[in-house]
């Protein structure tokens, strides 16, 4: 797996690491990049699910209006 270097301000690594209950900032920022990355698939998965019963609802064939 390939690694990055980056340069994060010390303050908002500790906060972090308090909210987050983890001693190492290493840690503490990746398991913010995960939970991320997991809210985002997640979004994504309740959006298709929303998209596929719009989608649903307008297949039916609509009655006769007027």
């Amino acid at each position: 797996m390939a690694k990055v270097n980056i340069i994060l301000d010390a303050e908002l690594v500790v906060e972090v690491m308090v909210l987050a209950g983890i001693g190492s900032p290493q840690d503490a920022v990746e398991a913010v990049v995960r939970d991320y990355v997991a809210r985002g698939h997640h979004t994504e998965t309740r959006t298709e699910l929303k998209d596929l019963s719009l989608r649903e609802v307008d297949a039916r064939p609509q009655d006769p209006q007027g």
